[in-house]
């Protein structure tokens, strides 16, 4: 049955989970083995479903002539890479220098065919017929990195459709294939012993470097699959090094997530505390640094957002969070020796420091159910609930596979056909994305974004309904006296009302307000912006 269940984005806390990725690699290892073969019905729906394309030739499994050999790649590897595996154990029953050179002689092959599947490079462009920099797109910068199993054709269709999509330039960082059964255990060891790949560190440069870059004031990060579990821990030494002010440019969105974990803590403890307390509210987190003589003072402020049922009164969360949280300490005194005068003031929404990461999963692929779905399905009220934290849409449409252009793109952003005979953008025979985000074409009424939400993982642990479509408007939006206006969560909630809320439909002056779509190179209207849409923000 077709239909979308929300859960709020993990908070985070002090206490340390029994599969946390900083735990043992072997149990790690083992629990990744067990978990596999209790999805191992879905795994065909990696490949299936095979129809309909509807990207034609953009689609990974669509019969065009690169495709298919592609495949016949893959096929190969497969048939050579499976009994080699297969045959580690009788190794013991040959003379060492038979099996140095058998081994020899087979990782000259494999790599001989992968060089066909991948090719020199490790970054790609989109082409540019599909879409080319525009002047009103000159401070976003799009980024994607790929899943398993893509090589040098598929990663360019890929980016070639994110690109004919949104109208934007995509820029690609290529997580090259070993064949589908090394890719499998590379993702294992990434996962599990946290070994950083030649491109996870390369794609930690683009983006750090992106991201430094003052003309960007937008770095959007788009995973799939085996991305997911590399961009993570990209993420992760992002917020081992850089300002947080620098990271509040970066947007994530993953499809069909493979990672384990996925890291977003919040500015300042006292944020944290407030979320923690109660996560139906949202919470505006405040800095002021002021420094004078010898001495910076730092104070953190952290107000609920007024529910609206209960009366338009900020509470001061100095006084109104659990004692074992440490939210007593909110001052610190730091030794500076320049004599200055200076005071700086930043608030984000829900005090995290990235606003927006959002997963979408299919119910029925096996790599999500693999991945993020298996890590946030936890019960939230748990206390050793795993820290996969970003807002999670699972979707269970008909068309729920694992490859990114056929299945996710396909459902959430179909292409719109030519007709009379025209060619289309870069004689792709599209032109563009449909104007309503949905399945087949049918508009935004039919569609994922006009299907209804089940809203699902309520309670401690994880933002409430109101929190988590304010983070995706990356800001409040306030009238008259700092008096907030939002969903009041003490209604009712039901599929409609639900739907209604994420789509970040706020009450306002203006009345109901929501953020335009920027699908074909469409841009947002700057008194928008606040109005926020509770999925895909950027997207």
């Amino acid at each position: 049955m077709a239909g979308t269940k929300f859960y709020g984005s993990q908070v985070g806390g002090r206490s340390v989970t029994p599969h946390s990725y900083t735990g043992s690699p072997l149990e790690l290892l083992r629990h990744d083995i067990l978990s596999a073969f209790s999805f191992y019905k879905l795994l065909p729906n990696i490949i299936l479903p095979l129809n309909p394309c509807r990207s034609g030739e953009l689609c990974e499994l669509y019969p065009s002539a690169a495709n298919l050999w592609a495949m016949f790649l893959h096929l190969l590897l497969f048939c050579m890479q499976l009994p080699f595996i297969l045959s580690v154990p009788f190794w013991l029953l040959f003379p060492l220098w038979m099996v140095v050179v058998g081994v020899a002689g087979f990782a000259v092959v494999n790599h001989a065919i992968c060089f066909l599947l991948n090719g020199s490079r490790g970054r790609f462009v989109n082409e540019p017929k599909y879409a080319q920099l525009k002047e009103e797109h000159r401070h976003e910068q799009w980024i994607f990195m790929n899943g398993v199993a893509v090589g040098k054709h598929w990663m360019q269709s890929n980016i070639n459709r994110l690109a004919l999509t949104f109208g934007r330039p995509v820029l690609g960082v290529h997580n090259k294939t070993s064949g589908v059964i090394f890719d499998v255990l590379q993702c294992l060891i990434q996962r599990n012993f946290n070994y950083a790949t030649m491109d996870i560190r390369d794609g930690y440069k683009i983006v750090k470097s992106k991201l430094y870059n003052p003309n960007f004031t937008k770095v959007i990060f788009i995973l799939h699959s085996q991305g997911g579990i590399e961009g993570g821990m990209i993420l992760d030494w992002l917020l081992q090094e850089l300002p947080q002010d620098l990271l509040s440019k970066l947007e994530i969105y993953t499809f069909g997530n493979a990672a384990n974990h996925f890291n977003n803590p919040h500015l300042h403890l006292l944020s944290q505390a407030a979320a923690l307390k109660n996560p139906r509210r949202a919470t505006l987190t405040r800095t002021r640094t002021r420094i004078e003589g010898q001495w910076q003072e730092q104070e953190q402020e952290s107000h609920h957002r007024p529910n609206p049922g209960h009366g338009n009164k900020h509470v001061d969360m100095h006084a109104d969070v659990d004692a074992d949280t440490d939210t007593d300490i909110n001052k610190t005194h730091l030794t500076n020796t320049h004599n200055q005068h200076s005071t700086y003031t930043t608030s984000t929404p829900q005090g995290k420091t990235i606003h927006h990461i959002e997963h979408y999963a299919h119910t029925s692929d096996f790599v999500a159910r693999w991945g993020v779905l298996h890590f946030i399905t936890s019960p939230p009220h748990s206390p050793t609930a795993p820290r996969f934290m970003g807002r999670v849409f699972e979707h269970a449409g008909a068309n729920g596979g694992h490859q990114f252009c056929m299945h996710y793109l396909d459902t959430m952003f179909p292409l719109q056909k030519c007709e009379d005979g025209r060619e289309g953008v870069g004689g792709s025979g599209f032109e563009g994305c449909v104007d309503g985000v949905g399945d087949g074409g049918k508009g935004d009424a039919d569609g994922f974004m006009g299907e209804e939400v089940e809203w699902w993982g309520r309670g401690a642990g994880r933002e409430g309904l109101e929190s988590s479509s304010l983070s995706a408007a990356g800001s409040f939006s306030y009238k008259g006296d700092r008096e907030a206006v939002g969903i009041n969560e003490m209604s009712p909630v039901t599929p409609s009302s639900t739907m209604d809320a994420l789509r970040g439909e706020f009450e306002n002056e203006r009345g109901l307000g929501r953020r335009p779509s920027i699908r074909n190179g469409g841009s947002p209207r700057k008194d928008a912006v606040d109005a926020g849409i509770a999925r895909m923000a950027t997207i």
